[in-house]
């Protein structure tokens, strides 16, 4: 297959190259920071970003891709599902 920008570097505003689902956990951080975290279920989400603070987004949407960088999805206050870590 040709991947016309193979050579060209990653940035946060470039698209994403790989993701994995989230569980959420209080205890457990993500095995990567993410750049975005897509939304399949509407709900709340209560997050650890990368600089430590933990903030709670209430009613996201679905369907959108939110640009976070964040290193734990924590399971208190997290009722949004098919959540998807992109990187």
């Amino acid at each position: 297959m040709i991947d016309d920008y193979k050579g060209h570097q990653s940035s946060l505003t470039g698209p994403a190259t790989a993701g994995e689902a989230i569980t959420p956990s209080n205890s457990n951080n993500l095995p990567f920071v993410t750049r975005a975290i897509y939304v399949g279920q509407a709900g709340d989400i209560s997050v650890e970003l990368i600089s430590g603070n933990i903030v709670k987004l209430t009613n996201v949407v679905p369907g959108t891709i939110y640009p976070l960088r964040v290193k734990r999805v924590r399971s208190s206050g997290t009722t949004a599902g098919g959540l998807v870590g992109l990187r």
